[in-house]
């Protein structure tokens, strides 16, 4: 889970150190003279006890950080960072570290924490908990209604069924809104998830409007005191509508309390096209899905570069149980370690 990336940051880092550690060693070299017999025979007697040779401070100037941080910013876009949020985090790195004056066994460890206080800055969001949403909600006697988007594929259905499944588990009640009236077969793999876990859904016919099933989720809700409306829009858009429109016109008709935008943590680069597509159409929170099998890491800090938005939570299985709160921390430790 997220090696590549680790490894090669590690890789570079210590890259660096060697080059230090020779040009420290010719620089000492040149400076000892012949006569030195013993100061000659310390050193290597040092060496010899596994001892090293004081070191020699260097400073970070803007030519040898260009250098560490090209490297760093190629290996963050071979593991699926967006140019934009890779140049950003070595920008921050720069401005944080050139004209310091360090020893030279530091210059690792000072540009790995930089880089991991660069990324952690991307992820210092708001934290948003939908039990809290549910409850507010609940004060005011009326149901929540949480919006799932996402292009077809992304498992935003499935996603939606994974969160069902953790509210009901904490005694929240739950309805389905069938609002994806485009795609085939959709309304029927939303019924098979209702069906294992026991949720009534609403539902119209195909190529009906979206906002009125969602609108009488909620009205149904209402009438049976169910705490929230889950609803499923679609994925891609129609012949002769517009997508973005028609989630635009969602929101705008149903006021949602929560607007969750599902992403694939395997999409590469296209996850930046998808923030940017669905971003217009307002999003709160992200969800990635395939967590477990991204070996990258770069989705998700190209996702909150993007939409400047929490990711709440992510997929980590085919099962209801396989969805994990998003952990800042873990990542940043998978990243680049502590």
């Amino acid at each position: 889970m997220l090696k590549r990336l680790k490894q090669r940051l590690e890789s570079i880092l210590k890259g660096v150190e060697e080059e230090l550690e020779e040009r420290e060693a010719e620089e000492l070299t040149a400076e000892i003279k012949p006569e030195k017999e013993e100061e000659d025979s310390k050193r290597e007697k040092a060496k010899k006890e596994g001892k090293r040779i004081p070191i020699l401070q260097i400073e970070l100037t803007e030519s040898l950080l260009d250098n560490v941080l090209w490297q760093i910013e190629l290996a963050m876009l071979e593991n699926n960072v967006a140019e934009e949020a890779a140049s950003h985090i070595c920008e921050s790195v720069k401005g944080k570290l050139v004209g310091r004056v360090v020893s030279r066994r530091d210059v690792g460890k000072l540009v790995k924490d930089a880089v991991r206080k660069g990324i952690e800055r991307l992820f210092e969001l708001q934290e948003i908990r939908i039990e809290d949403i549910i409850e507010k909600k609940k004060k005011e006697g009326k149901p929540a209604l949480i919006l799932f988007f996402g292009f077809n594929g992304a498992g935003k259905t499935t996603t939606m069924a994974k969160v069902a499944y953790m509210l009901l588990k904490k005694g929240y009640s739950v309805v389905f809104a069938a609002a994806d009236t485009f795609r085939a077969a959709s309304i029927e793999q939303l019924e098979e998830h209702a069906r294992n876990l026991n949720i009534k859904v609403i539902k119209h016919r195909y190529s009906s409007d979206p906002a009125a099933v969602i609108f009488d989720a909620m009205k149904y809700a209402e009438s049976k005191n169910i705490d929230v409306v889950l609803a499923d829009t679609a994925g891609r858009s129609h012949a002769d509508r517009n997508l973005l429109e028609e989630l635009k016109k969602i929101v705008r008709v149903n006021k949602p309390d929560l607007r969750i935008l599902v992403l694939e943590a395997i999409a590469g680069n296209d996850i930046l096209e998808q923030a940017r597509r669905f971003e217009e159409a307002g999003v709160d929170g992200v969800i990635l899905t395939k967590w477990d099998v991204d070996e990258r890491g770069g989705a998700a800090i190209s996702a909150v570069y993007v939409l400047q938005k929490p990711i709440l939570f992510v997929g980590t299985g085919q099962s209801y149980e396989d969805l994990e709160h998003f952990n800042k921390e873990k990542l940043l430790h998978e990243i680049v370690g502590r």
